[in-house]
């Protein structure tokens, strides 16, 4: 997938681990994010990982990952979004809103319906997340609840649902 500027969004592939980490130290201006990917990784446990790329240079990155809902009634099959990342000089020019539209596309192709992430509640409703609160879910993390999001890929099927979200142990352990 390209656009007009040249951007690419594609699979992330064996040789991309230094740049994808270069990606997420600038953005996050710390390494906890791409320690948490590279532990992923490590673990085996990146359902998605894409990458934007910019002629050679990769300029963003987002990762997708297993979470388990404990639930009152049946667990809808469910990925976490994050971290995602895009560098610094590129910010705010549509990449990771092309990241996390192709992201999500690859998430329900795979037949995931749900997708959570913890992330800037300015940004993520433009892509159908809404707080997890109204839809029944709550994060094991503490996080406020405005950031704390939600988007059905299958719709409704968060009906009846109330539940705990927990990340797998490369995020922390909770």
């Amino acid at each position: 997938m390209s656009d007009t500027r040249g951007i690419e969004v594609r699979q992330e592939q064996p040789g991309d681990e230094a740049a994808v980490q270069r990606v997420n130290d600038r953005a996050f201006g710390q390494p906890d994010e791409s320690r948490i990917v590279d532990a992923v990784r490590t673990a085996g446990n990146a359902v998605i990982s894409l990458v934007a790329v910019e002629g050679t240079t990769i300029v963003g990155h987002i990762l997708f990952t297993p979470v388990s809902i404990t639930p009152h009634g049946p667990a809808p099959r469910a990925l976490a979004l994050g971290p995602m990342a895009v560098s610094p000089d590129l910010q705010r020019q549509g990449i990771g809103s092309r990241l996390v539209e192709a992201g999500l596309q690859e998430c329900g192709r795979l037949g995931y319906q749900v997708v959570v992430v913890i992330g800037h509640p300015d940004f993520y409703p433009r892509f159908g997340f809404r707080p997890g609160s109204a839809r029944g879910l709550r994060s094991a993390f503490d996080v406020p609840d405005d950031v704390f999001m939600v988007a059905e890929l299958t719709p409704g099927v968060l009906t009846g649902v109330d539940g705990v979200v927990r990340y797998i142990p490369e995020f922390g352990g909770v």
